[in-house]
């Protein structure tokens, strides 16, 4: 009787989820993200690590950067890559009230936000729809309110120092009769969301003594005040 040969173990390369083979969501090359970049002269991208990738993905970037004194210096950054996102402001102009949520957000909470329950104007990421559809079916979920025209406010970066996500800025008129759901967001999605109609001055109101800290909602209340619907004209000077 003769023992049988030992397997030889080999040395290649692993295949990793999210670079060689679909991870959870079907996705592959996760580290191929930003290493094509030549926009900027000076910026040269050497290296993309995939440090985390959970239903979004954590990176570190190593690149060369020129400083505004000539001199190259090697840097490294990390980014959250979430997607980009949407967000509205539902605004009913002839009884001057607008449509926001209430949910439970722990980052604020676990950050010294009291109980965690962020008021806010709805939004959500794009999951790749065009900005205007994700925000239709955004407000039909977490509002139950069906957009008639959508007025684009602005788009903006809203962490640019780690986190890559684009927010889309929108606001829509809406009536009573355009409230044709109950809202409350997706529960297969963990959400579980309160929507709150109030007067356009006691959302500005809560903005001003903390009540509403939401960095997208406050940048739609303002703009809703200063440009928006709710401006005032200019008195004389």
């Amino acid at each position: 009787m003769t023992d049988k040969p030992m397997p030889v173990p080999t040395t290649g390369h692993v295949p990793v989820a999210g670079i060689d083979t679909p991870d959870h969501r079907g996705r592959t090359g996760l580290d191929r993200a930003g290493r094509d970049l030549d926009r900027n002269p000076d910026v040269v991208v050497r290296d993309v690590e995939l440090t985390s990738q959970g239903w979004h993905v954590l990176r570190r970037t190593t690149f060369d950067y020129r400083r505004s004194d000539g001199r190259w210096t090697t840097q490294q950054r990390e980014t959250y890559d979430r997607g980009n996102g949407a967000v509205v402001l539902p605004y009913d102009a002839e009884h001057g009230r607008v449509l926001l949520t209430r949910q439970f957000r722990y980052p604020a909470y676990v950050n010294d936000h009291p109980d965690g329950m962020l008021i806010e104007a709805a939004a959500g990421l794009l999951d790749g729809d065009d900005p205007v559809a994700a925000i239709r079916r955004e407000s039909a979920e977490e509002l139950g309110v069906t957009l008639g025209p959508l007025t684009h406010v602005l788009d903006a970066y809203m962490s640019p120092g780690s986190v890559t996500e684009r927010l889309h800025f929108y606001a829509a008129p809406y009536t009573p009769a355009d409230r044709t759901g109950t809202g409350g967001g997706l529960e297969e999605d963990g959400e579980d969301i309160e929507v709150i109609e109030l007067p356009f001055t006691d959302a500005l109101a809560m903005v001003r003594d903390g009540r509403i800290t939401d960095g997208k909602t406050i940048l739609l209340l303002q703009w809703a005040a200063l440009d928006g619907p709710f401006a005032t004209a200019p008195g004389p000077r």
